[in-house]
């Protein structure tokens, strides 16, 4: 290569040493007319030592602004001791200039390249620059990160006997969950593929190849509406086995985790993780994927109210509903504001309205429904809920699952009031894995008036409520298990139905998807399940979520090198774009209204 050392490696070990480097301008001062430089590659920063006398490089020199690729060539000395950077890898050391040369001359950037002053830009400037956004040593530090990442996931599965093996991103549309992306086909006039919003039916067929063990660090392609942590085309780490039990991929994902973690960030994970039934987690914390950073817990108050006087509560018991609670500890002051928004998010969720009691620093309570408690309920709830002075009590009194539901939201906006406040720690470097469990196999849709697959409709019942599936389709667990970090989903999968009757049972006479549609849609994997399918299952992990827990980063956006925006727009690219009549001619489309372009 053109140099011998990158911008990070000099120490005073090389002092007297003659060196080539190459990089970006990132800084000039000039003191008394020596001009220093600081030269900046991607592993870090040199200072170079322009001496004004010589004039080999002086035209050159006048010509160089930040963001400037030049080369050098000069004899590495020691620094004087007052000025020796301790900040920096190479701050004992500055390179003296003998040569130079200027590869390009850099305008102006649009904004500054320093981590924490572009950190305050507008988000839509860095993405239409993100090629100068991305030379910020903080998005070099997330690239390299995730690079170890992969590598580490690669290096575990070759290990343990995986094979890595591609599947097709142009599939067939089976329209059984997120919106696909279509691709109409030139060669087949009305026909279109969809862009694999997963490799699943492929990595089954796997199985059926008697691949056994594959992986695959996939792209997969979903068309829906965008927020922090969805992209148009995302990544999954794609796990698929033969011959498994649910407690043979426990640990198998657990090793995976501790060796990511182990490599990129030198921390020990314990395992086992602990493991939640979903109706636990959804009793304890209202959310199918719990942060157990803090407690907040919910508390199940039908029994103390079923035969209330308050009748809200009482005719919720009564019609097969719960009444749950939790208490929001310290945080009793909260603002008018704060409380409209809390009680926003609970009817976003179906919530009528918000009950709550606030108490105040004396311990008085105060609350529209307080009135409609008897003393002994009252004595009751504070010792099940332990109220104290600065309190703050919520509740929910509806059908179980939505109550659950509204007070996990409202759970989880009040855990962040409270951090704001200083009143509750939430550890940003503790890791809380955990395995939640015995989902549902099937969800009621009521606007369909059918059962939906909770998962997917190739997950396996837990095998002793398999003969519930025609009786009380609702009881059957699936042998469905999510991973969960902090509060992230950060994979999910199953053990998969692997009998071709069992498969077509589920299709056509639980999930009501007619049969001519099924033999449509996966009329092949039912013939392939015909040929001795094994026993298998799988998990797919959301590699850009799990990134973004690892670099400590709010929104996948940061740790993708060239993400969308929220209108699914690539800023730099000016993508989508439109397109020639020519080229939609011969893909045999027209756009609606008779245009073609």
């Amino acid at each position: 290569m053109r140099r011998t050392h990158t911008c990070n490696a000099l120490t005073p070990d090389a002092v007297g040493d003659t060196v080539r480097l190459i990089g970006w301008v990132d800084s000039l001062r000039d003191h008394g007319g020596i001009l220093f430089v600081d030269l900046r590659d991607r592993e870090g920063i040199t200072q170079l030592v322009f001496d004004p006398e010589k004039e080999a490089y002086a035209g050159p020199l006048a010509k160089v602004r930040p963001e400037s690729v030049i080369e050098v060539r000069g004899t590495v000395r020691a620094r004087a001791e007052s000025e020796v950077n301790p900040n920096l890898p190479t701050g004992a050391v500055e390179v003296s200039v003998a040569s130079l040369e200027v590869h390009n001359i850099s305008e102006t950037p649009p904004f500054p390249l320093d981590d924490e002053k572009a950190g305050r830009v507008n988000e839509d400037l860095r993405l239409h620059y993100r090629y100068l956004d991305l030379r910020r040593p903080g998005m070099f530090r997330t690239l390299k990160l995730r690079s170890k990442a992969a590598k580490a996931t690669r290096d575990y599965f070759d290990e343990a006997g995986f094979l890595e093996i591609e599947t097709p991103y142009l599939f067939k549309s089976t329209p059984e969950g997120a919106r696909e992306f279509l691709v109409p086909s030139r060669l087949n006039a009305g026909k279109f593929y969809a862009l694999a919003q997963s490799p699943q039916q492929y990595k089954q067929m796997l199985m059926v190849a008697g691949v056994e063990r594959y992986y695959q660090i996939a792209r997969c392609f979903r068309d829906e509406d965008l927020r922090a942590d969805r992209q148009p085309e995302f990544t999954q780490i794609d796990i698929e086995a033969s011959f498994i039990e649910r407690e043979d991929m426990y640990a198998l994902v657990e090793g995976l985790l501790a060796r990511i973690w182990k490599d990129v960030l030198g921390v020990e994970i314990r395992t086992p993780f602990p493991r939640l039934a979903y109706r636990e987690a959804m009793d304890r914390y209202g959310v199918d994927k719990p942060d157990t950073r803090f407690d907040l817990e919910l508390v199940d108050l039908s029994g103390l109210f079923k035969e209330s006087a308050f009748k809200v509560f009482a005719g919720a018991v009564a019609s097969g509903g719960v009444v749950k609670a939790f208490n929001a500890k310290g945080l009793g002051d909260a603002t008018q504001g704060e409380m409209r928004d809390l009680e926003n998010a609970a009817k976003a969720l179906g919530a009528k309205g918000l009950a709550f009691i606030r108490v105040t620093p004396e311990g008085e309570w105060k609350s529209p429904i307080l009135k409609f408690f008897s003393e002994e309920e009252q004595a009751e709830l504070k010792r099940m809920l332990r109220i104290e002075p600065g309190d703050l009590v919520f509740f929910a009194a509806t059908e179980w699952e939505r109550a659950c539901t509204i007070l996990g939201r409202v759970r989880l906006d009040s855990a962040k009031l409270l951090e704001k406040r200083g009143r509750l720690s939430i550890p940003q470097d503790q890791y809380n894995f955990l395995w939640v469990v015995d989902f549902p196999l099937m969800l009621f849709e009521e606007s369909e008036g059918r059962f939906v697959a909770a998962h997917h409709p190739f997950t396996a019942p837990v095998p002793e409520d398999a003969p519930l599936l025609d009786s009380d389709p609702k009881a059957v667990r699936g042998q469905h298990y999510d991973c969960v970090l902090n509060g992230w989903e950060i994979a999910g999968g199953s053990i998969r139905i692997h009998q071709p009757d069992l498969q077509k049972r589920v299709f056509e006479e639980i999930l009501k998807i007619p049969a001519d549609v099924v033999q449509e849609r996966f009329g092949y994997m039912l013939r392939a399940f015909k040929y001795g399918a094994p026993p298998h299952g799988g998990i797919a992990f959301g590699f850009d979520r799990l990134v973004s827990l690892l670099a400590g980063k709010p929104m996948i956006r940061d740790v993708i090198a060239f993400p969308k925006t929220q209108k699914g727009q690539d800023l730099m690219a000016d993508a989508p774009s439109a397109v020639t009549p020519r080229q939609l001619r011969d893909v045999h489309v027209e756009l609606a209204g008779g245009e073609e372009a």
